[in-house]
């Protein structure tokens, strides 16, 4: 079987590699952009902006344009009139909308082609490609690395919210085996409640008090050896898991780490897992967590982008925006490829694709993701 041929992403080596796929005197490639560049989240619009401007300079070739429209946010009649006005500008590819919910109305312009940063399907929409980290996508890394890790318990916990269904839907996807799920309130107040009916948290309490109990009229030196070894435990008894992935972020992700390591959850035993972490330093400060994998994006690429932006804007960007930077490396190579861009199906490759987020493919009609494990600990992302 042939070894799938990766293509690097680098602009400046698809400008020189790829010439013979278009003529120099081609039409101007006119890329717009759809993102709120006015009121709440403005300094999100600004930020992809930016990093397009920046991917820009990489691509070196003044024939590529960048058409940007103040779209708002969840705001349809000012999304209608940014893409009527694209179009009047005779653009046929857009970065964005950026958000999902905005996905209804741009569906109905087939003769457009959208590209979002969002991650809610990695499959082609009609005319809408989704460039986001797909939950897919992570979690098919985690699957495999707790394969590897030999882990044969993992309870997949998620939280009891407007997204419960979907990811409920996403798992069914896959062919799960030695896996549980687990919903919880996000409340914190409850969520307590519900870690500690997970992990028997009772029973194990008591299994200890039981065993102290036997042993505190005990003088023999195995006793007391024991006796000194319990009074350093919360509980006894291991849960009945031996790994967990925590579909959630921010404050509620440290809400359910929090309750775990509370519950006497022995880190040693049980491998803590996550999704949706764009290296958040602020896990950092959780003293409680030992060690969090987690699927990511590239790290060396990723803080060699914030540094680049920083250095020509001296600002750092919003995240997501690294996915804009390379959504315009996809649609430059799919352009200099082809020489003109017609539909979603232009962006069909055999071959794996390289950009700053990490390899990635597009067969299929659907975007998959290669994505590295990355473990937190002493104060460092750590690639394992």
């Amino acid at each position: 079987m042939k070894k799938k041929f990766i293509i690097i992403v680098s602009y400046i080596i698809i400008f020189i590699n790829y010439n013979v796929y278009s003529n120099e005197n081609n039409s101007i490639l006119k890329v717009g952009l759809l993102a709120p560049l006015s009121g709440e989240y403005k300094e999100l619009g600004n930020s992809l902006l930016y990093s397009l401007q920046l991917a820009l300079d990489e691509i070196g070739n003044n024939k590529v344009i960048i058409v940007p429209r103040d779209s708002g946010f969840n705001n349809s009649e000012k999304l209608q009139n940014a893409i009527q006005d694209l179009k009047s500008q005779d653009v046929k590819v857009v970065i964005g909308p950026i958000n999902n919910e905005e996905f209804k109305d741009v569906k109905k312009y087939n003769d457009l082609i959208f590209i979002s940063p969002s991650n809610i399907s990695p499959e082609f929409t009609d005319n809408i490609i989704s460039m986001g980290v797909s939950l897919e996508s992570q979690l098919k890394s985690l699957f495999n690395f707790l394969k590897k890790q030999k882990r044969k318990k993992t309870i997949i916990m998620f939280p009891k919210n407007q997204y419960t269904e979907l990811i409920e839907k996403k798992l069914k996807s896959f062919n799960l085996e030695n896996f549980q799920t687990f919903k919880y309130d996000p409340n914190p107040q409850i969520l307590t409640g519900e870690i500690e009916t997970l992990t028997n948290y009772s029973q194990r309490k008591k299994n200890l008090e039981l065993r102290k109990k036997l042993l505190e009229d005990k003088d023999d030196d195995q006793s007391i050896r024991e006796m000194e070894k319990l009074e350093q435990l919360y509980t006894l008894g291991k849960v009945n898991f031996d790994s967990v992935i925590i579909i959630d972020f921010g404050n509620n992700l440290k809400s359910v780490l929090t309750s775990l390591v509370y519950t006497d959850v022995n880190q040693n035993d049980v491998l803590f897992t996550t999704v949706n972490q764009w290296f958040d330093e602020s896990i950092f400060y959780e003293n409680t967590i030992k060690n969090l994998y987690y699927p990511s994006i590239n790290y060396k690429e990723f803080k060699k982008y914030n540094e680049n932006y920083f250095k020509k804007f001296k600002i750092y960007p919003n995240e997501i925006t690294i996915l804009a930077y390379d959504a315009l490396g996809l649609i430059y190579y799919a352009w200099k490829k082809n020489g003109k861009i017609n539909s979603a199906n232009d962006f069909i490759f055999k071959s794996k694709i390289k950009g700053k987020i990490g390899t990635f493919s597009l067969e299929n009609k659907m975007v998959n993701q290669d994505l590295d494990i990355y473990k937190t600990g002493k104060n460092k992302f750590i690639k394992f």
